[in-house]
């Protein structure tokens, strides 16, 4: 409690559009559509930065979209974020307030103090958005007593996909949206044009009930101007030999899930979501536009995804983030220091 007066005074003082926690941060709306409407970002992996991505998300939505925006980070003892911590997730019970929750997590294995506020959210129904490596977001030991070791299963059952492999040259072949042509007209890719992420392709086959928005096709280097690759590769998942392109990989899809309540989520999945893909306009805009498509809002024409600060991310990879960086560094108006001693 004494911490939230603080950031408020913070907030009066600066006349910022913030408030934070220790270690967590919130960004009021500014006049927009999404007015009343309360978005959480859930970020915690080791490799793809998502404690960069998603306060640069959150701080789009809230200033140039109108909605209430948190971040929940993945934090040490002392408060400092370390995505290296599969077992934190800060102030999980804003959760209970979460309108829609939009993710990037890798083999989380939360209490179940934290994991209950989740699996209350989910079940309420709300839209999940799940980015890279959110396919396999929870990964709880056979010998963890838990009632919530079923969501290891998540990505499948829920997002659409599982980890398989990685289809694309790891850190060596670059990934350019191909829009499916029968998915053209789907508001989602409204406006949503040159998709590229420097994340390579995921192997991942959707179910039949999932819409497929996006193609993956792999590029020969890592840029977006690059010729797509032309080898042969099997696939992890029959063992079957195919060009790498023929067919290409879906990095984008949305589906429904359902629950045995009746209870349904619409689902956006998206296995680009490295904080250096989203330097992507087309994805930051597909991603955007699925928020107001799962809150049933008129998506815009060309939503607009500038940067409200800016964005340079640490390029992905294990033990390469920003050390020292703590929730308050996010403030809007703020330069993200490239690391501090903790």
């Amino acid at each position: 409690m004494r911490s939230l007066a603080w950031a408020f005074t913070v907030l009066i003082i600066l006349g910022v559009n913030t408030v934070r926690g220790d270690d967590w941060i919130s960004y009021e709306a500014k006049d927009g559509p999404g007015d009343g409407k309360h978005i959480v970002l859930l970020s915690g992996d080791e490799e793809y930065r998502s404690e960069e991505g998603l306060p640069m998300l959150a701080k789009i939505l809230s200033e140039r979209h109108g909605f209430k925006t948190t971040v929940l980070f993945s934090v040490n003892d002392k408060g400092v974020i370390d995505p290296d911590n599969q077992q934190s997730l800060s102030n999980p019970e804003v959760l209970a307030d979460a309108d829609s929750i939009i993710m990037l997590l890798r083999f989380r294995n939360w209490p179940d103090e934290t994991m209950k506020h989740f699996d209350a959210a989910f079940k309420r129904g709300i839209p999940i958005i799940g980015l890279r490596t959110s396919t396999h977001a929870f990964n709880y030991p056979g010998n963890r007593e838990t009632e919530y070791r079923h969501y290891n299963q998540f990505g499948k059952n829920v997002l659409g996909e599982n980890w398989v492999s990685h289809w694309g040259g790891h850190k060596r072949e670059a990934t350019r949206g191909i829009i499916e042509a029968s998915s053209k007209d789907d508001v989602i890719l409204r406006g949503v044009k040159d998709v590229f992420g420097d994340s390579d392709v995921y192997e991942a086959y959707p179910p039949a009930d999932a819409k497929i928005l996006v193609l993956g096709e792999v590029l020969k280097g890592m840029k977006p101007g690059d010729p797509p690759a032309k080898y042969n590769k099997k696939r992890r998942s029959d063992g079957k030999e195919q060009d790498i392109n023929t067919p290409m990989m879906p990095v984008a899809w949305s589906r429904l899930h359902q629950h045995d309540d009746g209870t349904t989520n619409k689902i956006f999945t998206t296995t680009l979501g490295a904080a250096t893909d989203l330097q992507s306009e087309g994805l930051r805009r597909m991603i955007v536009n699925s928020v107001y498509w799962g809150l049933g809002l008129d998506v815009p024409a060309s939503a607009d995804v500038t940067y409200v600060d800016d964005f340079e991310p640490t390029m992905y990879g294990f033990n390469t983030y920003r050390r020292g960086i703590r929730a308050e560094d996010h403030t809007v108006g703020k330069v993200l220091p490239a690391s501090r001693q903790d």
